[in-house]
């Protein structure tokens, strides 16, 4: 499998029989390499409403012919905008044959648009089984006790984890994730976007391999990674 950071938080899955696409956010996104015309996939993953990860979701599942996965309300929202949906909620899962699919909490907001907001549901991350890996991108979040869970539950392949901070998880509170979740690989994510979220992933990465078993894949916006 081919893992593309489309910076922030998204991400573009290229597997032996299915592509995904995970919060591609891509248009207003200062550190973006790819175009939303670029990028094709048959499964579109949206954490939640926020617009810098609902991003170019419609667009990218219309222009694919893909279907886009999120919570109830997400997907209902996208389906108003002329985009094919399969909604689901936390703690489900289901198979779409080449991959499957289950939602997991996350401790964030999720809405769309400016004062007064459309709601959108809870937020959420995802289990994502294909090519026999199991990888998980946990959304935008704050650290929770149930991600020991998800790691007892699920043997992790790959952890997305924001380490951003002021809106989530930030590096103190990644690595007691890691340590919960533990994970063979951590791609640090929602980062460096902006100033606010500014955070140094080599030290990130320095200190996550230095107390835990987990190797941490620092990608810069636009660069791959090849997983087997």
């Amino acid at each position: 499998m081919k893992i593309t950071f489309l910076g922030h938080a998204g991400f573009w899955l290229a597997g032996n029989q299915t592509r995904v696409a995970i919060d591609p956010f891509l248009t207003g996104n200062p550190v973006a390499k790819h175009q939303p015309g670029e990028i094709q996939a048959e499964y579109i993953l949206v954490s939640h409403g926020h617009g810098d990860h609902l991003g170019d979701s419609v667009a990218i599942a219309r222009q694919s012919n893909g279907t886009i996965v999120s919570v109830f309300e997400i997907a209902n929202y996208c389906a108003t905008q002329g985009a094919t949906v399969h909604p689901m909620h936390i703690g489900g899962s289901y198979n779409f044959g080449p991959v499957r699919i289950k939602l997991t909490p996350a401790l964030h907001g999720s809405s769309s648009g400016e004062y007064p907001a459309i709601y959108l549901g809870n937020p959420c991350g995802f289990i994502v089984e294909m090519d026999g890996l199991t990888l998980y991108h946990s959304g935008d979040t704050g650290l929770f006790g149930d991600m020991a869970l998800i790691g007892r539950r699920h043997v992790l392949d790959v952890a997305f984890i924001p380490i951003g901070d002021n809106f989530t998880m930030g590096p103190d509170d990644a690595l007691e994730a890691v340590k919960m979740l533990t994970p063979r690989y951590v791609i640090p994510m929602h980062y460096n976007t902006w100033p606010l979220i500014a955070q140094d992933a080599t030290s990130f990465k320095q200190r996550v391999e230095a107390e835990t078993g987990a190797e941490v894949i620092i990608l810069n916006p636009g660069e791959s990674w090849k997983i087997q």
